[in-house]
């Protein structure tokens, strides 16, 4: 199994905030588009509906599928980002630990609670470090 640099040193740069927000705002643009596809844009646009707020849970499932199973969510893999173990060992998440990772950043406040290093509660909790894709290529061994 490939190791990468331990991504809880300090020389290990983290991914910029702004990146984070713009993966985050394509990802929640991808969902809101599957849920207009789903219901119609008439139901989605609705007040009351309950189409709108249906996009909370796709994104968590989406997002925490894709950091599963490709290492990110759309928005981030679009944006050159990538979610890794923080024990330096470059594996697949645990797929609860990447909804988890995920259930948290949907509840907003984990994810402005960080560290100096750049990793927000959400990484904390489920072991993981958020980095760019150049990031990650010097990472690996």
């Amino acid at each position: 199994m490939p190791r990468v640099a331990d991504v809880n040193s300090p020389s290990v740069p983290t991914a910029s905030w702004g990146r984070r927000v713009l993966a985050l705002l394509v990802d929640w643009a991808l969902c809101t588009l599957v849920v207009i596809v789903a219901f119609g844009l008439d139901d989605y646009t609705e007040p009351g509906s309950t189409a709108s707020f249906l996009v909370l849970p796709v994104y968590v499932a989406e997002s925490a599928l894709l950091t599963w199973l490709a290492g990110g969510s759309a928005g981030k893999l679009l944006t050159g980002l990538c979610v890794v173990p923080a024990d330096g060992r470059l594996r697949r998440l645990n797929p609860l630990k990447a909804l988890l990772r995920q259930v948290m950043v949907a509840l907003v406040i984990p994810p402005l609670v960080f560290r100096a290093d750049g990793r927000g509660l959400h990484d904390i909790l489920a072991g993981t470090s958020t980095v760019t894709f150049a990031t990650l290529r010097t990472l690996v061994k």
